[in-house]
C-alpha cells in the first residue's frame, strides 16, 4: 500500500493526516473511474497531499477504522467536490417568494441568515466551491459573507465562495424593483438589485469600485428584456431581449476588470451579443457566458485552436458556457423557454467541435439550494455523456471560477509550488482552503460520509 511520504508531511508542517479509503474514485482529468485509492488530507491545512492505490488485503489487516483519522469509503464511489458556477446565496426559490418581494420586503439580516443556511445545504449536497453571481439587492453582503465561510477562520460550514458583488447593468434594464406609482424611479425607496452604469467612464468606475471592494468576479448584463414593463399591453415586445451596453462600454468593463486581474461573466440569451462575448478577436471577450438559451446554430462552430492560447500571452482561452438549464426547467418545464434551452444544449453537445467550454451552474437560488445537482441530471437527460458531465461539474467548474492568477504560465508555476508543498494555499489565498479541515473532524460530516 502506498501513502503520502513523511517528507510531504514535514513540508506541510503536519505529521497527522486524514486518510479517506475510496472503493472507487472518479478522475476528472481522464474521465475514468479508478479502483482502490487512498486520499491523504492534511489535518492542518486541508490540502490533499496525495492520492495513491492501496491493496484491499493490506488495508483489512493494518488499518484501524475506529481511528477518526481513517474514513472508510471502500464500498463507495468518491467524487471530487462539485462546483456550482452560478448560485445566488442571498436568494431563495421564487416559488416561495418573488424576486421583487425578496428585494423589497426581506431585511438584510433575514437574507444573510438564509445565506448561511444555503451555504450549509450546498456543502452537504457535495458542492465544495461556488460562484455567487450577484447579491440581488443585498449590497456588499457577499464580500463580507466570504470571510465567514471561506476565510482562514470560517464561522460557518460552507463551500469555497467566489463572489461578484452587484451585477452591472444599464439604466432601465435589469435589477430595479418598480414603484408602480412612479415607474421612472429606480428601485423602491432606493433599493435596487443591480448597479447601473452608463457610458465608458461610469463603466470603468463601477468595475474599479467593485474590485476595490473585494469582488472576485465582475458580472454584466449584455442583454435583457429592456421593455419588460410593456407586458400588460404588448407581451411579445416585453419578452424580447435587447442588447444593453454598446461595444465601447463592454470593452471598458472587460478590459478594466482584466487589467485588475479579475474575470468577467456575462448574462446573455445568446441572440445577438453571443459572438462578441466569446470571440478571441473581440476586444470584450468575457470569461464565462451565462444562460444562452437562444444561441444560433452557426455560433457553435469552433475556431482554429491556434486562436486560443494562454492568457498571459495576451490572447484569451475559450469562454466557458454555463447553460443554467435548471432555472428554465424549474420555472416551467412546459414553457417555450425551457424547450428552447433544451434544444440549444442538445444541439451544442452534438456539434463536432465546440467553440466554448462547458461547466455546470444552475442559477441556484431561483430554485432550492441543495438541489444543485439538478443541472448535471438535466445535462445527462438531454444526451450528454455522464462522465463528461461529471468533469464539467468538477474540474471544469474549478477551471472556470478560479482566479486568473492560476492560469497561463504563471499559474502553472504556482500550481507546481502547491503540488510540491513549497507554497501554502492558505497563504496565497483565492479561497482555495479554509473550511475543509474543520468539516473533516465534525461529527455530522463524518456521519454523512459513512451513510
Amino acid at each position: 500500500m502506498q501513502i503520502s511520504s513523511g517528507d510531504e508531511a514535514s513540508k506541510c508542517g503536519d505529521a497527522m493526516h486524514t486518510k479517506i479509503y475510496a472503493g472507487t474514485l472518479f478522475d476528472s482529468e481522464k474521465c475514468e473511474l479508478i479502483k482502490h485509492r487512498v486520499i491523504s488530507v492534511s489535518a492542518k491545512s486541508g490540502l490533499i497531499l496525495d492520492v495513491q492505490p492501496y491493496s484491499p488485503g493490506e488495508v483489512d489487516a493494518s488499518v484501524d477504522f475506529s481511528d477518526a483519522r481513517n474514513i472508510d469509503l471502500r464500498s463507495k464511489t468518491v467524487l471530487p467536490g462539485f462546483v456550482d458556477c452560478h448560485v445566488h446565496f442571498f436568494l431563495h426559490p421564487y416559488s416561495e417568494t418573488s424576486w421583487e418581494d425578496q428585494n423589497t420586503r426581506e431585511s438584510l439580516v433575514e437574507r444573510t441568515i438564509r445565506a448561511t443556511v444555503h451555504a450549509r445545504e450546498t456543502l452537504m449536497a457535495g458542492y465544495t466551491a461556488v460562484r455567487d453571481l450577484g447579491t440581488e439587492g443585498a449590497g456588499d453582503a457577499d464580500v463580507l459573507f466570504r470571510k465567514c465561510v471561506s476565510g482562514p477562520n470560517p464561522l460557518i460550514p460552507g463551500p469555497r465562495y467566489f463572489c461578484a458583488n452587484r451585477a452591472i447593468v444599464t439604466t432601465g434594464s435589469y435589477g430595479c424593483p418598480r414603484n408602480r406609482l412612479y415607474p421612472n424611479r429606480a428601485g423602491v425607496e432606493g433599493k435596487t438589485g443591480a448597479e447601473a452604469a452608463d457610458g465608458v467612464d461610469e463603466c470603468i468606475k463601477v468595475v474599479r469600485r467593485q474590485v476595490g471592494a473585494g469582488a472576485d468576479w465582475i458580472k454584466l448584463y449584455a442583454d435583457y428584456r429592456f421593455r419588460a414593463e410593456m407586458t400588460q399591453v404588448s407581451p411579445q415586445t416585453a419578452s424580447e431581449s435587447l442588447d444593453t451596453f454598446n461595444t465601447d462600454e463592454l470593452h471598458a468593463i472587460v478590459q478594466t476588470a482584466h487589467k485588475l486581474g479579475v474575470k468577467v461573466a456575462a448574462h446573455t440569451d445568446g441572440k445577438s451579443s453571443w459572438e462578441g462575448l466569446i470571440s478571441p478577436d473581440s476586444s470584450y471577450q468575457v470569461d464565462s457566458v451565462e444562460h444562452g438559451h437562444s444561441v444560433g446554430e452557426s455560433s457553435f462552430f469552433r475556431r482554429s485552436p491556434d486562436d486560443y492560447v494562454a492568457r498571459d500571452t495576451g490572447i484569451r482561452q475559450p469562454t466557458v458556457w454555463i447553460p443554467t438549464l435548471s432555472v428554465y426547467y424549474t420555472l416551467g418545464k412546459d414553457t417555450p423557454m425551457w424547450k428552447q434551452a433544451a434544444s440549444t444544449f442538445t444541439r451544442a453537445i452534438k456539434a463536432s467541435d465546440l467553440n466554448v467550454k462547458i461547466a455546470c451552474g444552475g442559477d441556484t437560488g431561483t430554485f432550492a439550494h441543495g438541489d444543485n445537482s439538478l443541472e448535471m441530471k438535466l445535462m445527462v437527460h438531454l444526451g450528454a455523456d455522464w462522465k463528461t458531465v461529471l468533469r464539467w461539474g468538477t474540474l471544469g467548474g474549478w477551471e472556470c471560477i478560479r482566479s486568473m492568477r492560476w492560469e497561463g504560465q504563471k499559474g502553472k508555476e504556482r500550481l507546481a509550488k502547491i503540488h510540491e508543498l513549497r507554497e501554502d494555499a492558505r497563504v496565497v489565498g483565492d479561497n482555495e482552503t479554509g473550511i475543509l479541515r474543520r468539516i473533516l473532524s465534525a461529527p455530522w460530516i463524518r456521519e454523512a460520509l459513512s451513510s
